[in-house]
């Protein structure tokens, strides 16, 4: 038996007083001391529930992303595998649930409902209603993952309906995925049962959402930051609002996590308790999830902090053990004993690259957005050289290209601005949501040999500078490793480092290069099979 002396903190009733805690596996009496709180005690409270992420992009398998998650007072995610299921469909579903469950940490994944997310493109598997319905009859799935495939939503698509009908049948929930849906289109969305949305970039889109019934989670990941934007939501609609990361890269997972959306809320003048609902008790009641929230007779998943101003974790702990203390994982993780990977791909050459077309000539162009999944589409003129479009360093144009990754196939290749990089090339095989090889580079060299590196290790990301040529092999389905996560984050922070010293201003340039591939975020994206306008829902080049 454990007995802490703490503030308690009552989210529910908006009480903070001093009391005795004392727990083994639940919670078995709260001994009111004094009905104030003593400034001199650390905080007690439930513990931290990221509401939406994929584990995957954090570039480790779940039990790695739970070292590097306790730490900073987070008990439980809602995770969508839908990286994996589009790489290695049910056997990588299976895979993340067997692996979460070697470590103290709750795994609530969902099932995957769009995979393949369009038919634009390749991916390695597909998963089909009965699929989906064979998932959500397994109790260790909690909901239906991001429908993204809102188009079908509306139109009645008899799989997509299918997939919707058979996880309100069995009482779980439904996560929505609509960027920019508004009007009569985000009522019928939500009407058809999908209850949340993450994807919301404005207030005005959020608030009208959040009008038709639907729950909003406040995103803030290593490339999509919506949490300037949407924050205020937490002032009047604490019982709508959760935290999720949807992708979070590993060095940015090791510096912090819920914990500091949390503190910048409060910074930013939100009530203390309506933070704590949306970070600890909104995801818990939405998902149904085997969670404490600090009652008697409760599971122990609780953590103490410092202050309600700084959110410093001391302890977390997770079914009454202690799995962090003071920024220190207390747990080890096994290492996976069969990795699953899908990755059947021939190493590729220059000739391979090559833009050929008649000049003068404008071309679509893509162009990213810093801290944005979206993108816009612009018609520029790229450099010309020997009867064929190079990049153009000059105005930050570059060649993009998307590498099939299943089988041989033509490499895609298109242009992109915004990426910055003055020399070299840098490649990846998390490329959402087919995963297929996605490279950015100044010249088709470097972009052949940043491609090859990620080849010879059957996934990774990569960059080539000058001489310098380095990788970060992901062997687990090409999207994670089973090392430490805490190498693999100072590994990950090397790469990024470096494509900022070859010119990159984005914050997370291998982030942004992984949605460059995302065909359901509008609204121009390249997949192995082509240039995809999302506004006109087709291949344009």
């Amino acid at each position: 038996m454990h007995t802490i002396e703490a503030n308690y903190i009552d989210i529910v009733n908006h009480s903070i007083f001093e009391a005795l805690v004392h727990f083994d596996t639940h919670i078995r009496s709260i001994e009111k001391k004094n009905a104030a709180e003593n400034p001199s005690l650390p905080y007690l409270l439930p513990g931290f529930v990221d509401a939406h992420v994929h584990i995957e992009s954090s570039m480790l398998v779940p039990s790695e992303f739970a070292r590097l998650a306790v730490p900073h007072g987070t008990v439980a995610t809602v995770s969508d595998p839908h990286e994996i299921a589009n790489v290695c469909g049910m056997e990588g579903v299976s895979f993340m649930i067997d692996n979460g469950k070697t470590v103290p940490f709750s795994f609530n994944f969902g099932a995957p409902s769009c995979v393949p997310a369009t038919i634009f493109e390749t991916a390695g598997a597909a998963l089909h209603s009965q699929d989906v319905q064979t998932l959500l009859e397994n109790p260790d799935i909690k909901y239906l993952s991001e429908m993204m495939n809102f188009p079908g939503v509306l139109q009645g698509d008899p799989e997509v309906m299918r997939k919707i009908a058979a996880a309100k049948a069995l009482g779980k929930p439904v996560d929505g995925h609509a960027p920019g849906l508004r009007g009569a289109d985000a009522k019928n969305y939500i009407d058809a049962g999908i209850s949340t949305d993450h994807e919301c970039f404005t207030i005005e889109e959020a608030l009208e959402k959040l009008s038709y019934g639907m729950k909003i989670i406040i995103r803030e990941g290593s490339a999509a930051r919506n949490f300037e934007a949407l924050y205020p939501l937490l002032q009047d609609f604490p019982d709508m609002i959760m935290f999720g990361s949807d992708d979070k890269h590993p060095d940015a997972l090791a510096e912090g996590h819920i914990n500091v959306l949390c503190k910048r809320a409060v910074a930013h003048g939100m009530p203390v308790f309506n933070v704590l609902k949306a970070a600890c008790i909104n995801p818990v009641t939405h998902y149904s999830l085997d969670i404490g929230l600090l009652g008697l007779q409760q599971s122990a998943d609780c953590l103490l902090i410092n202050n309600l101003v700084d959110f410093t974790v001391i302890a977390t702990y997770i079914k009454g053990v202690k799995v962090a203390e003071n920024g220190t994982c207390l747990f080890s993780a096994p290492i996976p004993a069969n990795p699953v990977n899908q990755f059947d791909c021939q190493p590729i050459t220059t000739a391979e690259l090559v833009v050929s077309g008649s000049f003068p000539y404008a071309l679509p162009v893509i162009e990213a957005i810093d801290g944005e999944l979206i993108t816009q589409k612009s018609s520029l003129q790229p450099a010309y050289h020997n009867g064929c479009f190079v990049s153009d360093t000059s105005i930050d144009v570059l060649k993009i290209v998307v590498v099939n990754r299943y089988h041989a196939a033509p490499v895609a290749k298109a242009f992109i601005k915004n990426f910055g990089l003055t020399a070299g090339a840098i490649a990846s095989s998390v490329a959402h949501d087919s995963h297929n090889i996605v490279a950015v580079g100044v010249d088709d060299s470097s972009l052949m040999s940043a491609i090859n590196l990620i080849i010879q290790q059957r996934g990774g990301i990569s960059l080539v500078h000058d001489d310098t040529q380095l990788v970060l092999p992901l062997p687990v389905a090409g999207l994670m490793s089973a090392a430490d996560g805490y190498a693999v984050a100072a590994q990950y922070a090397t790469l990024d480092k470096a494509a900022k010293s070859a010119g990159s201003k984005l914050r997370s340039p291998f982030m942004t290069l992984s949605f460059m591939a995302l065909l359901v975020i509008p609204q121009v994206k390249l997949s192995d099979k082509g240039l995809f306008d999302a506004t006109v829902w087709k291949i344009i080049g």
